[in-house]
This record gives C-alpha cells, sequence and structure tokens, in this order.
C-alpha cells in the first residue's frame, strides 16, 4: 500500500473521529489487524454520498428547499420508528400462540401507539404528513395503506386512508426517488450520512 495515500486514511480517520460524524452504529471497528508484524486498529467508514452543491434560481427556490431539509430531518427519524416498530411488531407476533393471543397484542399495541405518538404527530403540517407516508414507504418498502392493510384490516385501513384524503393526502403514495421525490431522496441521503 502507498504510503502517502496510508497516510491520509489515517488522517482522514482521525479527523472524522474528533468532528464526531461517526456514530457507533456507522462504524466497524476490528482490532487489532497485522500487517507485517504491526497491529492495527481496522476501521470501515460509512459510505458519504457526495453531490455537486444546490444551485437555486431566486430565494423562493431557496426557502423551498431549506423547507423540505426542515422537513425530511423531523419526519425522518419517525419512519424509521414505525420501521422498527413494525420489525418488532412482527417477529413478536410470530411467537404468539393463537390469532386471539396476536389481535389481543395488536389492539393493545396500537392504543399505544395512538397514546404516544398523537401529539407528536399532531405537531406535524400537511406537508410533513404527506412526507411522512412516503417516507414510511421508503424504509419499510410498503405503502402506509398496506401497513395498515395487514395490521387493521382491510375496512379500516380504507377508513384511514378516506380521513386521509380529506386533507389531500393518500395513505397510498409511494416514494418516487426517480421523480417527484428525487430531491427529498437527496436530503434523506444527506442526512442519514451525518453531512447535512
Amino acid at each position: 500500500m502507498n504510503k502517502n495515500f496510508f497516510h491520509i486514511l489515517c488522517c482522514w480517520s482521525f479527523f472524522s473521529f474528533l468532528c464526531g460524524n461517526l456514530s457507533a452504529q456507522q462504524q466497524e471497528i476490528y482490532s487489532p489487524y497485522t500487517e507485517n508484524g504491526d497491529s492495527l486498529t481496522l476501521i470501515v467508514l460509512p459510505d458519504v454520498p457526495v453531490y455537486p452543491p444546490v444551485q437555486f434560481g431566486n430565494e423562493k427556490r431557496a426557502m423551498e428547499y431549506n423547507r423540505m431539509v426542515r422537513d425530511v430531518k423531523k419526519t425522518l427519524p419517525h419512519a424509521k420508528m414505525i420501521y422498527a416498530t413494525l420489525i418488532e411488531t412482527c417477529e413478536y407476533i410470530e411467537r404468539l400462540p393463537n390469532s386471539k393471543a396476536k389481535e389481543a397484542h395488536l389492539k393493545r399495541m396500537e392504543k399505544e401507539l395512538f397514546e404516544e405518538y398523537k401529539p407528536i404527530l399532531k405537531k406535524l403540517t400537511l406537508t410533513q404528513g404527506k412526507l411522512l407516508i412516503r417516507l414510511v414507504d421508503r424504509e419499510c418498502n410498503q405503502t402506509s395503506y398496506e401497513l395498515a392493510k395487514a395490521f387493521l384490516g382491510p375496512i379500516r385501513a380504507g377508513f384511514w386512508n378516506f380521513f386521509a384524503g380529506m386533507f389531500g393526502a393518500s395513505l397510498k403514495s409511494d416514494w418516487d426517488p426517480e421523480g417527484r421525490d428525487a430531491e427529498a431522496e437527496r436530503i434523506v441521503k444527506l442526512v442519514e450520512a451525518g453531512v447535512l
């Protein structure tokens, strides 16, 4: 390995630790790594997306972009929490002995989730709510409607979709990273990398 490259890599790793850009969850450390009789710590750095700077045509466009950044930062943690809750619930339900126990657990979970997150979700704007619905599709690979249908049944899922439709939203909205959500996808990747 080229000594200059190795020196740059070591400096970059040290700089990253000093700046705090790497969290314990994003890095993997394997120690010791032995090469030519020397013990080294091998650090696997997370991928960091690199995009060209955003060009704004006017002040209004810059404000829209900043609002999108704010909205993504506010809703992305909720989408990730929904995904984690979904995985945990599915794993737990599989261990329950019968359908009656599964239904009881789902009702209990629904009640607890409503009590815990209703005050938080009520504070979201309509735009943030629509973004959250699409981010759930991004994180879970299923629309909010499909998730509601799987856990609540088709009638209640239809009710919630109708209720969302009264405000101009749809639980059937999906994530389109190549189309309407291209800018939001870029922002999500930058936020996940800790760059934005």
